[in-house]
Formats: C-alpha cells, structure tokens, sequence
C-alpha cells in the first residue's frame, strides 16, 4: 500500500534537524547518541531522496542551502507539535523545568550558547526552547524572548541587548555589486524579513535613518531571519543584522558589513516572565539578569 504521508525516512528528518540546529554533525551525534557516520549516512540518504542538498561542507563545519533552511524551519515547527502533545499525553506541564519561546534567529546565535553556560553552572535544571517564528506559539512556555517595544515598568520583562544594525553581506557580493556606499547598497539586491506579529526593524527604517527614501523594489521577502541571513551567506543579497546577534558571523567572514553606517536598534531584545512560570524558571531569568552584561 501506498505510505498516507509522502515522508523520508523519521530517522534521517531527525538526525538532519539536529544537524541543522547545532550546525554540526558530531553535535547532533552527541545529542542523538549515535555516531557522527551514522548521522553523515541519515543526512546522505535524505539528500538522496529529496534530490537535493541539505548542506554545504565546509572545511570547518557545515552551512545549511537554501533547500536545507527552508526544510529546517517546517520540521521544527512539525516537531513542536508533536513534543507538544507528547509532552500533554506524558506527564502534564511539569515534565520540563523551563520553556522558554523564542525565534530560530535568537535561539541558534544567542541562546544557545547562554544554555550552554548556565547548564554548567546548574545542570539540576533542563530548560528546553520553544523555538517558533510566529509571533505566539502553542505550547506551554514560561518565558519568552522577544523584539519590540518593552514597557519600561513592567516588572514581567527584562531588557536583555539593544544593539547596532547594520548591513551585511558577502564579501563577493559587495565586489560583484561595486558596494563602496550608503548609495551603493540602496540599488542593490536587499532581503526583506516580515513575519506576522513580529516587529523587526526593515531597510526602509534603516534607509530613513540615514536620510535615505526606501529602497526602490520589493526585493527578496522571507517570514524567518534565520533563513535571511543564510539568503546572504549565499551571496542572494544584502540583510540587516543585529550585531549581538551575528557576532560569530562576522568573525569567521562569513558575512562583512557592506557600508560604516550602523543604527542603534530602536528596539529591545527583551524576555518576558509568563504568569505560570516555574521556580526554576525564576533562578534561570535571574542568572540571566547577573550574566547578561
């Protein structure tokens, strides 16, 4: 009989998503508790499916293709759905210690690492990400990170990082598109992000900053950064960048800012405490407040 749902293998979708999420093979091993061959042979065997590849090999880790990013976003947004109920059926709500909600963009470049510090500091507690593009997300949570407007006297939220945006992208997209200038880069090929319900600073905010109209044309629009900024690792075009979030990006070359001009975000990157939230999930906010500076 015919499979009801036109699916690869569940095991290589579940080796390339830890792949794609650590960017790295021997990672996602780690995490799954296999070999990294065996994860290399799952990903293969995915890319011989779908006839077409999930990632670039680099000689210092892998970059996800466009292809790959686009199937990243949709199977993390499938799998939350499903952890979401297993985590219904299991146990009820307390089988984690912390939720928190976040984008692919903030989890991937900022608080990945941050878990990374406090699991060391205290490995008694689990927190787990809640990781969606959409402005709510179902699922428990009892925190969230978010961009925008964050009211001053709400002892619910807590700043986390303000930074510059800037503009960036390949190196050899600035040569191909003789970007030396502000003006340059206004004709030049831009991505857009524009996601429902979320409010990230556009090129024509950008653009007015520095006495600029918009920028002629509709460009390349996408509804996820993450997928974004991978748009500009490809060489497709230009895209602002939080500097607190692309740090690394721009230490290992693989993006450059394109001109000098750089904005203070008129934004916070803030989180927000939920009602219900957990006592871990207090100690958790609270080592982020004394590390975050």
């Amino acid at each position: 009989m015919p499979r009801h749902y036109d699916l690869p293998s569940l095991n290589a979708l579940l080796c390339f998503e830890a792949a794609a999420r650590n960017l790295s093979f021997k990672t996602a091993a780690t995490e799954l508790n296999v070999t990294p061959a065996a994860v290399s042979h799952q990903i293969r065997r995915l890319e011989s499916d779908l006839g077409s590849e999930m990632f670039r090999r680099q000689h210092r880790g892998v970059e996800l293709t466009e292809a790959g990013a686009y199937l990243f976003v949709a199977l993390q947004r499938g799998f939350e759905g499903i952890a979401e109920a297993v985590r219904d059926v299991r146990a009820g709500p307390d089988t984690e210690d912390v939720v928190v909600q976040t984008t692919t963009a903030v989890s991937a470049f900022w608080l990945t690492p941050q878990l990374t510090a406090f699991w060391k500091a205290r490995p008694d507690i689990i927190v787990s990400q809640l990781v969606s593009d959409a402005a709510s997300a179902p699922g428990r949570a009892d925190l969230s990170i978010h961009y925008g407007s964050m009211a001053e006297d709400d002892p619910a939220c807590l700043p986390l990082f303000r930074d510059d945006i800037i503009a960036v992208g390949t190196s050899e997209f600035a040569a191909t598109r003789g970007i030396n200038s502000i003006h340059d880069l206004h004709g030049a090929p831009l991505i857009h992000v524009v996601a429902e319900g979320m409010e990230w600073t556009g090129w024509s905010e950008w653009f007015a900053k520095f006495g600029l109209s918009p920028p002629p044309g509709r460009g390349i629009v996408v509804n996820n950064h993450m997928i974004a900024l991978q748009l500009a690792r490809d060489g497709v075009g230009a895209v602002l960048g939080w500097t607190g979030l692309i740090d690394d990006l721009l230490d290992s070359g693989a993006l450059v800012p394109l001109v000098a001009e750089r904005m203070t975000s008129p934004q916070t990157f803030y989180l927000q405490t939920h009602t219900k939230a957990s006592r871990q999930a207090l100690v958790f906010r609270d080592w982020l407040a004394a590390t975050k500076g």
